[in-house]
């Protein structure tokens, strides 16, 4: 990013905050799916978590411009689609014009905390299915994670069925990510057994009024042949953390890539802030095995 870009990025939010809604009333937009039929999404919700750690660098998210930076590059690549992000990321890079002929999916829910005692009470604090509609964006995701130890989680299901049937009212996608949480020495931790992820992908394709705008982003897990058979949801697969084994994580893609109703990759930190910091590089691989 220019100086000149941060400069205008900074005077924008302060001076001319409606500059954010005519950038994004002249964005060029473009269909949910191309030729292909496959999406590259790039993932930047996190740090609306409180979640900035990037394998052994706790704080790698912390600095915005550096995030903005390295999403623009990822974006600049061949055979990305688009981003999915909150409000403040997605306005960002309305106001840099990085998302013409891009989609723009909102992220929904970020109110549970991770470590927080609250942390499974994954309250809607981000996008709204009618904020989405008159921003023009393509889509919304909302996190479901669900322990049947907590009675947050019954508010958490209740409210994704909401918004992915007010998103199938106004014809855009709902992507769903489920989970089903277990407790390890007091945390909460996802299960990525394959039958807990296939319990996960039931609860949600059921979610809402109608199925018809809804997708699904889920992790890689053993036995995915099985897992990919749970829905007839369009299915988009998430990175997770990969660590220092950037390799086997390509692989593992590539594999659960070759399965009819996976449909793409909604990837974040392990290509914006991949081993070597060769984003370009990273963002490259993934497309490939597209």
């Amino acid at each position: 990013m220019l100086e000149d870009q941060r400069r205008m990025l900074l005077d924008a939010r302060a001076q001319t905050p409606s500059a954010v809604a005519a950038a994004a009333a002249g964005r060029r937009r473009r269909p949910w799916l191309g030729p292909s039929g496959r999406l590259m999404i790039i993932a930047a919700d996190h740090p609306a978590r409180g979640a900035l750690g990037v394998g052994e660098r706790p704080m790698a998210m912390a600095n915005r411009f550096e995030l903005l930076d390295r999403i623009m590059v990822a974006l600049a690549r061949p055979g990305v689609d688009g981003v999915l992000g909150t409000a403040d990321v997605i306005e960002d890079l309305l106001l840099l014009g990085a998302l013409d002929g891009k989609l723009a999916i909102g992220s929904m829910n970020r109110g549970g905390l991770p470590g927080s005692v609250y942390e499974m009470d994954d309250r809607f604090t981000g996008y709204t299915a009618s904020a989405i509609a008159d921003g023009g964006l393509d889509g919304g995701k909302m996190l479901l994670r669900m322990d049947p130890d907590n009675p947050a989680t019954v508010s958490t299901i209740a409210s994704c069925a909401e918004a992915a049937g007010e998103l199938a009212a106004r014809q855009i996608r709902a992507i769903i990510e489920p989970f089903m949480v277990k407790r390890v020495d007091g945390r909460a931790v996802n299960d990525l057994g394959a039958d807990a992820v296939i319990r996960s992908i039931a609860i949600a394709s059921g979610l809402g009024t109608t199925s018809a705008y809804s997708w699904l982003k889920i992790p890689v897990v053993d036995d995915m042949e099985r897992v990919a058979e749970a829905s007839t949801l369009p299915t988009l697969l998430l990175g997770g953390d990969a660590g220092d084994r950037p390799d086997e994580m390509f692989t593992r893609w590539q594999k659960a890539l070759q399965l009819p109703v996976v449909r793409g990759l909604v990837v974040g930190r392990n290509l914006l802030y991949p081993p070597g910091d060769d984003v370009a590089a990273a963002v490259d691989t993934a497309v490939g095995l597209l």
